[in-house]
């Protein structure tokens, strides 16, 4: 394994759509895949429903953690970024307009809500093989 920079960590994070957040609901770890964007400042972006219990921790601008990855079973071969940061709804008319555009949802639900995670750490690994010996 061979650690990222913070720069490259989130230019890897640019070239994928999908990814995963982690998040405390009702005392517990919670895990949801997301489809995501990334903005100007490398914060991640998403957008999600009126019910969803990520909503909740954005609101109270908790701290959550998003992870998206890369990695060939058949070479062992890859990488894996993880970002960790406060969740907050966007609440900017501009903001979410441009999200909201940029960003189409996966599934087939309204997802009004955009949620922003803050990039305050960054935390990414490259998976490469070693060459054997002679």
């Amino acid at each position: 394994m061979v650690e990222l920079d913070r720069k490259e960590s989130i230019t890897l994070l640019t070239g994928v759509s999908m990814g995963r957040v982690g998040f405390t609901h009702q005392a517990l770890p919670v895990i949801r895949p997301v489809n995501h964007l990334v903005n100007d400042d490398g914060d991640i972006v998403i957008r999600t429903h009126a019910g969803a219990a990520l909503l909740a921790t954005a609101s109270a601008s908790e701290v959550v953690v998003y992870e998206a990855d890369q990695i060939d079973e058949a070479t062992h071969t890859g990488w894996s970024v993880m970002i960790t940061g406060t969740a907050s709804r966007v609440t900017d008319p501009q903001a979410l307009s441009r999200y909201r555009t940029e960003l189409t949802p996966w599934i087939n639900t309204e997802m009004e809500h955009v949620v922003r995670i803050r990039a305050e750490f960054v935390t990414g690994y490259r998976l490469e093989t070693t060459p054997s010996p002679p």
